[in-house]
């Protein structure tokens, strides 16, 4: 059986202290447990002597000019020869003698392989409270439930996984969510994934980390990968308590814990329901896009089942069905305020709702339109 060749690929910027080590300790690693290999320092941008000392260190040292987590390691990845990829910073924190762990479990038939700080070794210093109880956890939680993942540590810096499923991975971000991307596609790409226990020791020299920027930064993606939670949930939540507080209190106030809600809470009702909709709307074209476009984050049988199944016609005929209900009631407001001789009349609770009906039902004709357009594309590919 051929022995796997191993590429470490490790980003730079500003490291003078501690990449020397870094590199040092992956190479002896390697010629310890006779593992054939090579150690990449992709330097981003430094202004000290980290790439002399990296090379005088043994490694092979490339250059990538773009700024950016992800934009070192992609440049290092795609240059690396392995079909083993290991990945790890430069700082000292990552500790390089566990490198067989990460190999052995690839070897077990693994595709991709995370560290865990939280199920492994923290050495004191090397964790502020804040990134381990609460930003890591968070942000963590939130890969997990939106991409259906099982990690404890999605924010290890410290990975391995083969040149296969680095391929099928298809990276592309290029600042810190490039961790949470990898994830992500792993996940997508159904890559068999293990987690292993790591040691995690203080970082050596200053963090180039921002937390509340690259934390938002992540989240940001996340969301903006999984429609369901950034828009099909909120806009159903407020469509259904819009919808059904509006017909709670279309024939008179409605008292709930001895409180009454009236016109002004009608209004905001009717405000809730067109806002859910449109909300709601952009989901959907989300979700109906990431069929046929490059996007392979967005799993959900439901909207395939939506698009095999779409009939504008029925969408139409329902859109229309709401703004001919919308007018009627309208004329029938028009027609009290003739009977009324022009004059006041006291009817905004049944306006509210008729003006309701006309703008969700105007919008519902539209959409139905667009998605029409998109759901005929979908087809033609497949």
């Amino acid at each position: 059986m051929k022995k796997k060749f191993v590429s470490v690929v490790l980003p730079c910027l500003n490291e003078e202290h501690a990449v020397g080590k870094c590199v040092k300790c992956a190479i002896k690693t390697l010629k310890k447990n006779k593992i054939i290999g090579e150690v990449i320092v992709v330097d981003n941008g430094s202004v000290d002597n980290s790439p002399k000392v990296a090379k005088a260190a043994g490694a092979i040292v490339i250059y990538e000019h773009k700024p950016g987590y992800g934009s070192a390691y992609i440049s290092g990845l795609v240059k690396a020869k392995g079909d083993l990829l290991i990945m790890g910073d430069s700082d000292g924190t990552y500790d390089f003698t566990q490198i067989p762990d990460f190999i052995n479990k690839i070897n077990e038939g693994y595709d991709f392989v995370n560290g865990s700080r939280l199920k492994g070794f923290i050495a004191p210093g090397a964790f502020s409270f804040s990134h381990r109880y609460i930003a890591v956890p968070l942000l963590t939680g939130m890969l997990n439930l939106f991409f259906n993942t099982k990690f404890s540590d999605a924010h290890c810096g410290m990975r391995a996984f083969t040149h296969d499923a680095y391929k099928a991975m298809d990276l592309h971000c290029l600042g810190m969510e490039f961790a949470s991307e990898m994830i992500m596609k792993a996940s997508s790409a159904n890559l068999k994934s293990a987690e292993i226990p790591i040691r995690y020791l203080p970082r050596i020299g200053k963090s180039k980390l921002v937390s509340f920027r690259d934390a938002w930064r992540h989240i940001r993606f996340m969301l903006l990968y999984a429609p369901t939670y950034l828009f099909i949930i909120p806009g159903i939540v407020l469509l259904m308590s819009g919808l059904i507080s509006l017909v709670l209190m279309a024939p008179g106030p409605f008292w709930l814990f001895g409180h009454g809600f009236d016109i002004h809470a009608m209004m905001f009702s009717s405000a809730m329901s067109i806002l859910g909709l449109n909300i709601l709307t952009l989901g959907l074209f989300a979700k109906t896009f990431a069929l046929f476009g490059n996007i392979k984050l967005v799993k959900n049988k439901w909207i395939k089942l939506f698009v095999e199944t779409f009939s504008h016609e029925d969408w139409l005929k329902f859109g229309l069905f709401l703004l001919v209900l919308g007018f009627v009631i309208s004329i029938y407001v028009i027609w009290l305020w003739v009977k009324a001789k022009f004059g006041p009349i006291y009817e905004i609770r049944i306006l509210i709702l008729s003006t309701t009906l006309l703008v969700i039902g105007t919008q519902i004709i539209f959409t139905s339109f667009f998605t029409s357009l998109m759901v005929d594309r979908y087809k033609k590919l497949i």
